[in-house]
């Protein structure tokens, strides 16, 4: 096949599809017959073979996060806890993402977080691992690489997309059997859900969340 003729077909995959799902399972294929086209070309593979195309969506959503530590590594503990809540509100201040829920279990972690463009998803996430890692790292007085490089994320679509991911991320504790109840776990921000207009909420960790106003109806494309 033709590499400039497959050039052409993406682009109009682009014009014609716009950036959804069915695209995204489309943008993929192409994406692989122009790295066997290399391939036969004799040019050298893209990224050693792997797509680039993987992110079509980086900044302006709300992004629910997985990020695991590494299994050969030791799990964290509360006081690491604590330094990757420290982190996280610096990365915060530094450059100003949203961060709406968040929880740290021993050996994972999950967050709902919104970069404004021109900031990233991957900007932010690459900033909080690698600050964490050192951190971390010189507390255990140990070296390597703590996190793995990739991460799940999640853009998320609609009001009640996001609050089934805020209430799974405060469960998670509950459900990872550390607690029975979600709030009696102090390294999540759902204590940032139990106040009322008169008495502000007490957030153990120190990592509060942004206020954000959502629309009422469930169906709302966020």
């Amino acid at each position: 096949m033709n590499f400039y003729l497959l050039t052409f077909a993406l682009c109009v995959l682009v014009f014609f599809c716009g950036f959804s799902a069915r695209f995204y399972l489309c943008l993929n294929r192409v994406d692989f017959l122009l790295q066997c086209c290399l391939a036969d070309a004799g040019a050298r593979p893209i990224m050693g073979g792997m797509s680039r195309l993987r992110r079509l969506v980086v900044s302006d959503r709300w992004f629910f996060i997985t990020c695991r530590v590494l299994p050969e590594r030791r799990i964290l503990s509360a006081s690491e806890f604590a330094c990757m809540a420290r982190v996280i509100d610096e990365r915060r201040r530094e450059l100003g993402f949203s961060l709406r829920a968040w929880v740290f279990l021993p050996d994972h972690g999950h967050a709902m977080i919104y970069p404004a463009h021109p900031l990233t998803i991957c900007t932010v996430m690459e900033a909080i691992k690698v600050g964490a890692t050192r951190r971390i790292n010189r507390w255990r007085r140990e070296g390597g690489v703590l996190f793995p490089p990739r991460y799940f994320d999640r853009a998320l679509r609609t009001v009640r997309e996001y609050h089934e991911k805020v209430e799974y991320i405060h469960l998670n504790p509950v459900k990872a059997g550390l607690v029975s109840r979600p709030e009696d776990w102090p390294w999540s921000s759902v204590h940032d859900y139990t106040g009322t207009i008169n008495h502000a909420p007490v957030t153990p960790s120190g990592l509060s969340v942004d206020r954000v106003l959502l629309p009422i109806d469930p169906h709302t494309r966020i």
